[in-house]
């Protein structure tokens, strides 16, 4: 079984349930409380991009439906693709404001899957910071419906003691991710720092 096949889901896979998404806020509650960790506002989804009109046209109307929202105060979302191939919708939202920010990625999340691009959803995640502007992400793998924490270091190494500590702290409010080898890591992902390349998708390959 290969890495690409796992986080694709194209063994045992589970159906997908997006209202795990709901549980964000929840946690967030939770991490600010008890370790002191703070949304950013920024969230984004990771899905596979397939050439073809259908596509591109459901791309237009995520676009115009999130950019539409007159409370985003002009920002638009972002797509991007990394240097695999795989797309990004960036979703920028004010830091106090986490459930409006879940709200945009279960809609995008929602008009792929309802327009038949489901098995491209890869994952969403939200991303966090403390005082020490320490990034942290949670992680929503959408053929798993699990969670888990990413919190990546310079250099391309690893917090693994505090993603540890976020299992520990989140586990009441999400669905955690129990098998430790599907916490792949994001290196550059949207919302994140980018101080390495999204050298993750690559390691399909090894």
């Amino acid at each position: 079984m290969g890495f690409l096949d796992v986080l694709l889901g194209r063994t045992k896979p589970v159906k997908p349930d997006l209202d795990q998404l709901f549980g964000l806020p929840s946690a967030a509650i939770t991490l600010q409380a008890d370790i002191g960790f703070t949304p950013t506002g920024l969230g984004s989804v990771c899905f596979a991009a397939i050439e073809g009109g259908a596509f591109a046209q459901v791309q237009q109307e995520v676009r115009a439906l999130l950019d539409a929202d007159s409370e985003r105060g002009g920002v638009p979302v972002e797509f991007s693709r990394d240097a695999y191939g795989y797309s990004w919708l960036l979703s920028r939202r004010d830091p106090g404001d986490l459930p409006t920010l879940v709200n945009d990625l279960h809609a995008v999340n929602s008009a792929l899957q309802d327009s038949g691009f489901g098995p491209q959803l890869l994952c969403s995640l939200v991303t966090f910071h403390d005082a020490e502007l320490r990034p942290l992400a949670l992680v929503y793998l959408y053929k798993r419906g699990t969670f888990y924490p990413f919190a990546p270091l310079p250099g391309q190494k690893r917090d693994n003691p505090l993603e540890l500590q976020v299992r520990a702290t989140a586990k009441d409010d999400l669905r955690i991710e129990e098998d430790l080898s599907r916490w792949f890591p994001l290196w550059g992902a949207p919302g994140l720092p980018r101080s390495a390349n999204p050298a993750w998708r690559g390691e399909a390959n090894t």
